[in-house]
């Protein structure tokens, strides 16, 4: 019932793109845990698969390795789907063998792509084809352009309803969370907000308590001149 791309970026950001033609696919399918790995939990969705997963991830336990003894004790195991990134970009997937096609997987350097109930394999081959071509843009518009991409070559078969954008950085908390849980045109709404989140939002993320500055800016003038900057920035590059 969904597809997802899950990713590490060149400067160690782990993130999920994933969409659905099902109700709020943000609110159990997608986990990432800072400086550990990135889960999605797909098809018959089992959510009890991420806290034991990243915290075999975070023992560095390899991906591959991770997925078997996830999956080996659950009786359900064939109505899944999972795949998984570690910090060092190394992914594997699982796809049992009662997911409803189309279902599959692929992967390449510092990414993977799954999905199940698609329209058929070009899906993930247009969702990777995307990620790979936008190296030079930031992670979260790298991950917006998979989803928009897989959408335009079908997506799920069934349709379209939710959409989804994770990303953590360097602390416990995401440095991005998007999440569109109902509507008819759910990618056109996650770009919207994203492009909303430009404006104050994520310049404010910014100035928040960090492991290396516990206190974070708690003087609103500078946070304001931090804001200003960003959007200074932002002019320039679009120029």
């Amino acid at each position: 019932m969904t597809w997802s791309l899950i990713a590490r970026d060149a400067d160690g950001a782990l993130g999920v793109a994933i969409a659905s033609r099902f109700f709020a696919v943000g609110a159990l399918c997608p986990h990432v845990a800072s400086g550990v790995g990135a889960i999605a939990t797909q098809a018959l969705v089992n959510p009890r698969y991420a806290e034991p997963g990243l915290a075999l991830l975070l023992q560095g336990t390899p991906p591959a390795e991770a997925i078997r003894v996830l999956t080996e004790p659950d009786l359900g195991r064939d109505h899944r789907q999972l795949h998984m990134i570690d910090a060092k970009g190394r992914s594997a997937a699982y796809t049992g063998r009662a997911c409803i096609a189309w279902c599959g997987d692929r992967s390449g350097d510092g990414y993977s792509a799954a999905g199940n109930m698609l329209v058929g394999p070009e899906v993930l081959a247009e969702t990777a084809a995307a990620y790979e071509g936008t190296s030079g843009l930031p992670f979260a518009e790298r991950l917006l352009a998979a989803l928009e991409a897989g959408d335009a070559a079908g997506g799920d078969k069934r349709g379209r309803q939710s959409a989804a954008i994770v990303i953590a950085t360097t602390e416990s908390y995401p440095s991005l969370s998007l999440r569109v849980d109902d509507h008819e045109s759910p990618f056109i709404e996650l770009r919207r907000l994203y492009e909303k989140s430009l404006e104050r939002f994520q310049p404010f993320v910014a100035c928040l308590p960090s492991r290396a500055d516990p206190v974070g800016i708690i003087d609103r003038a500078v946070i304001e001149e931090r804001v200003a900057a960003f959007q200074s920035a932002r002019a320039k590059r679009a120029r």
